[in-house]
């Protein structure tokens, strides 16, 4: 039995290593999900996940551990290169070995790597300095990665930290248990009290962490000093969210951003430019969509969804393909700077890549027909395509068709429930507005209208709104009710969630508003549409967010939220003439168009305030828990306080006898008034013996302590304080006469 509850215990603590290692690989698998291919990430985490779950339940030797390992590891990799639609080996009797394992040797290397150094780091960690060294080697790897590069990684930090301080309680209690096997015996018998002391450690840790203040710093970093020597200007791109891009020291700083699931920090705009665009139309150039709400922001990351192989000059695969008549529009995009961006921006819809920099494999290309986006697969080496040309199908849209079809005509098939998605929560005070401010349309397309119109005409526009208003833990609850004032995000993720209360399917959209062009191309000339086709310079605080709005058969239409913005529409007018939504004057227009679509937040992401607040519960409940034991000692200060001197021995033994009495008489015991104690507790003894024994002892203590002129001592107030306790756990378990 002991042997076996020996190796019980020895299988927990590996276990619990084996997850505290396992939960550092991932950190790192999060930093280069968007470098590497999906199928390389898949594998990755495929090969250190087979070798945690062997390592931790498997009860076989080390060396067939290590086989089984890499036989499954193995066999994991052909199914996902299998199940991603990548070339695998295929055996037969013609089969040049070496070709076909050519293609999967890239692969192999980067499960074999990440095998190779857990199961080094849990064979080779097992003392409390190795462990400190494995763990600060890779706080310092991902602070480096974090000061030297244009990717955020404080989540990931923190959840090493947190490992990390796991993995040492964990070798901590597994070296006790070894040394001491008798003290762990003792020791585990209370098993609730260990977690608890745990619980209540990494709490206070926590918490601290979670609240410290923000101090600027005194001396100037040496990233920053070395970018403010070599003339290189520090806003930049900054965005939010786990393996973001950021290049604001201080302050937040606008850009397209990859972290939408917790929206609404103020900004600083940031005019560094990012792109040129020459485009037959001018156009929102669209990045990515979101369709999954949290209550904070947008929960679905980027690449979330597997794509269609791309090749140059073909059309892409269009899987949404609506009824309306489309015009081809071409832009050729030229980048201004260094940055690499998960998309390639364009018109919506776009239809064919028709040239890609020659640096830039086409394999990287995936075209999510879904969503109508163009994903680069990997890159943080400056390898985003210095330039490319697209060409989009952007649709003609009928309003006046659309205006009079209505919720059965459109909706008569199936509604993807994505894009109708609301959370469990959601206030429903915001439902309840959309349908008060829509109750005087009768088609889909005139509500939409009518809250487009309430956002523009209700609140109004800014990049620092003022959070001190928000009360409700709901993004778009607090925007509508409480801050009413916003950018582009409130304004658009608003719009899109009281679009869907309507049951009118809606997503939200993330890129860039058109830029800026040369005047001429704005004064229309010969009869020329103010929109045209030209050369437009987008910057970082072009970086914008809109809806788009599913009409059944109409496919995907775009609708701007945000006032003093300008959408370029194709309608159904006489030759195709792109409509532009009325124009606000020229200080109103140029700051609106430089709304963020995402900015940078100092703080950590949303799910760290949960964790702060359990937390924070814990050690609330731990402080009860500690003043409940001390209640006795808090009630002598007490009366020492009312009485102006020290309480002796003897009047804490009075005093206890106070508190039994109380107690036993709410348990049933009554007392006359006319009674001495020594009466009572006779009558007590004689209608139930079995407390005899507990009473007597009792009254013993307190004739004495009342009575006699011998002094009590602190050993017999104790002992008066144990024999009470005794007693009321006996009035419980015993029938009262």
């Amino acid at each position: 039995m002991k042997l076996w509850l020996d190796k019980l215990s020895t299988t927990f603590f590996n276990t619990l290593t084996v997850l505290w290692i396992w939960i550092i690989g991932m950190q790192w698998v999060s930093f280069t999900e968007s470098i590497w291919l999906s199928e390389t990430t898949a594998i990755v985490i495929a090969a250190i996940t087979i070798t945690a779950v062997i390592e931790a339940l498997i009860p076989l030797k080390q060396v067939f551990r290590l086989v089984l390992q890499f036989l499954l590891i193995l066999y994991s990799v052909f199914k996902l290169l299998e199940a991603g639609g990548r070339p695998v080996p295929s055996f037969g009797p013609d089969t040049v070995l070496s070709d076909e394992l050519m293609y999967l040797f890239p692969y192999l290397w980067f499960a074999v790597a990440a095998w190779a150094i857990f199961v080094f780091i849990f064979l080779w960690a097992k003392t409390k300095r190795r462990i400190l060294f494995v763990v600060g080697l890779n706080v310092i790897g991902l602070a480096v990665l974090d000061s030297f590069t244009k990717v955020t990684l404080w989540d990931e930090t923190a959840w090493v930290a947190g490992a990390g301080m796991g993995w040492l309680v964990t070798n901590h209690f597994n070296r006790f248990r070894r040394r001491f096997p008798q003290g762990w015996v003792n020791l585990s018998r209370s098993p609730f009290k260990i977690i608890a002391n745990i619980l209540v450690i990494f709490s206070l840790i926590i918490v601290a962490g979670v609240n410290m203040p923000h101090i600027n710093p005194t001396l100037t970093d040496p990233y920053t000093a070395w970018r403010e020597w070599s003339g290189v200007p520090l806003s930049g791109v900054s965005t939010s969210g786990t393996g973001t891009l950021i290049e604001a020291p201080v302050e937040s700083s606008s850009g397209y951003g990859r972290g939408d699931n917790d929206l609404g920090s103020g900004f600083n705009f940031d005019y560094s430019p990012v792109m040129s665009v020459s485009s037959e139309e001018r156009s929102y150039w669209r990045g990515e969509t979101r369709a999954v709400y949290s209550g904070t922001g947008w929960a679905d990351r980027s690449g979330r969804r597997s794509g269609a192989d791309v090749g140059i000059g073909e059309s892409l695969p269009d899987e949404e393909a609506s009824s309306m008549p489309t015009k081809t529009v071409k832009q050729t995009v030229t980048m201004l700077n260094d940055t690499e961006y998960p998309v390639l921006f364009g018109a919506y819809k776009i239809h064919e890549v028709q040239m890609l920099d020659e640096v830039i494999d086409p394999e990287r290309l995936s075209w999510v027909s879904e969503g109508a986006e163009l994903h680069l697969q990997g890159g943080r080496n400056g390898d985003y395509p210095k330039s490319y040309t697209l060409v989009s199908e952007v649709p003609v849209i009928p309003l006046e068709e659309l205006r009079g079809k209505t919720y059965s005509q459109l909706y008569n098939g199936s509604v993807d429930d994505a894009y109708l998605q609301i959370p469990r929560n959601f206030p429903d005070r915001v439902t309840d507005l959309a349908k008060q401010i829509t109750e005087s349309a009768e088609t889909p397309y005139d509500k939409v209208i009518l809250l487009q119109q309430y956002l523009q005409s209700n609140y109004s526009y800014t990049n620092t709104p003022d959070l001190s208003r928000k009360q409700s833990e709901d993004f778009v609850d607090s925007f509508l009710f409480e801050v009413r004032e916003g950018y582009c995000d409130y304004f658009s993720t608003a719009m899109v969630m009281m679009t869907r209360s309507l049951d009118i399917p809606a997503r939200w959209v993330k890129g860039y508003a058109p830029g800026s062009s040369s005047v001429s191309e704005y004064i229309p000339m010969d009869g020329q549409s103010p929109v045209s086709s030209g050369t437009y310079t987008v910057t970082n605080a072009d970086a914008h967010s809109w809806v788009e709005v599913y009409f059944g058969e109409y496919g995907w239409i775009p609708i701007e939220a945000t006032p003093g913005f300008s959408m370029p529409l194709l309608t159904g007018q006489p030759e195709a003439e792109p409509v532009v939504q009325e124009e606000v004057e020229e200080e109103e227009q140029e700051e609106a168009e430089t709304t963020p679509a995402a900015a940078s937040d100092d703080q950590s992401s949303g799910w760290w305030k949960g964790i702060g607040i359990a937390a924070a519960v814990v050690i609330a409940l731990w402080i009860f828990y500690i003043l409940w034991r001390m209640r006795i000692n808090l009630r002598f200060a007490g009366a020492r306080l009312r009485a102006g001197k020290p309480l002796s021995a003897a009047d804490k033994v009075i005093a206890e006898t106070e508190r039994w009495l109380r107690s036993v008489q709410r348990k049933g015991l009554v007392r006359q008034d006319s009674e001495t104690l020594r009466e009572s507790v006779r009558r007590w003894s004689e209608a139930n013996p079995l407390l005899e024994p507990q009473l007597k002892p009792l009254l013993q203590q307190f004739e004495t302590a009342r009575y006699s002129p011998a002094e009590v001592s602190e050993e017999q107030w104790r002992l008066v304080q144990a024999d009470a306790e005794v007693l009321k756990k006996m009035i419980r378990k015993v029938r009262l006469a």
